[in-house]
């Protein structure tokens, strides 16, 4: 291989990790998005705190249906 298909490969190696990055974060965005409409939260009432909370919360619920569907 050449330098240049070699670099060229690297190129888009990095625009398919960008790709992945950006999805994943839509996906965080809209997951968060329609966990807080579902459950009729106000924004202005999550603070960091509260947000860990109910990301654990939401996690061990997740993690509990997940074990009894084994």
């Amino acid at each position: 291989m050449t330098l240049s298909t070699l670099e060229k490969q690297e190129a888009k190696l990095k625009r398919l990790n960008q790709k992945i990055k950006s999805e994943k974060s839509k996906i965080e965005q809209n997951l968060g998005k329609q966990i807080i409409k579902t459950s009729n939260l106000d924004y202005a009432d999550l603070s960091n705190q509260k947000i860990k909370d109910l990301a654990q919360k939401i996690a061990m619920v997740l993690n509990q249906e997940s074990n009894n569907q084994l």
